[in-house]
């Protein structure tokens, strides 16, 4: 919440500021839930620059959770791109869309992440963060299959977390060597925040 605060207080203009507000209000009930998995805030704050780099795009995210990470892309969003969000968890869902369902940019779906990626059809989307199993550790190709040439694909947690299962960490490395062996796509690992990879989809 100290975070949220001071991020409101030095915002330049009303739309940062609203972004705040609303940031502070989900916590508030993330907190209440006890959910424990929401992104954190620098990675907001990347989402949000990197989802304003695809003007008149598609954006695509999985793994709602209570809607921080969905609420920075949006803020980061043009008026005319669109943001598709999913979760299983209706409970955790429904905090997200009582605080941003009334934008005409996104779109909320209740449903399991892996059942909607295979459903797809592939190249539909310019920027996907996946933040759940399915689209990270399942459905990998499928996943990277959704992104246009130029469309970029993020993920965080790939460094140590208080609440990763009993031998997570062999899972986080195959995951990243996985990656680094593709040739159609470009990546780069951070270790910052919580551990970034970025990848762009050359072809």
């Amino acid at each position: 919440m100290v975070r949220f605060e001071k991020w409101q207080e030095d915002a330049p203009g009303s739309a940062m500021k609203t972004l705040g507000q609303t940031l502070a209000a989900i916590a508030v009930e993330t907190k209440a839930l006890g959910f424990d998995m929401a992104s954190d805030p620098a990675v907001g704050s990347l989402l949000r620059a990197l989802a304003g780099s695809k003007t008149g795009g598609t954006c695509l995210e999985l793994g709602t959770g209570t809607g921080l990470s969905t609420a920075w892309m949006l803020a980061g969003l043009s008026r005319d791109a669109r943001l598709v969000t999913v979760d299983n968890d209706a409970r955790f869902q429904d905090v997200a869309r009582r605080h941003l369902e009334g934008d005409p940019r996104v779109t909320f779906c209740q449903e399991d992440a892996g059942d909607f990626i295979a459903a797809l059809e592939p190249a539909q989307f310019d920027l996907i963060f996946a933040d759940t199993w399915a689209g990270k550790f399942s459905h990998l190709d499928k996943t990277l299959a959704l992104l246009r040439p130029g469309g970029m694909y993020v993920v965080d947690d790939l460094l140590p977390q208080s609440n990763w299962p009993s031998g997570h960490q062999g899972t986080v490395d195959a995951f990243v060597a996985d990656m680094a062996r593709r040739e159609a796509i470009r990546v780069a690992s951070l270790d910052w925040a919580s551990g970034i990879l970025i990848a762009t989809r050359m072809t």
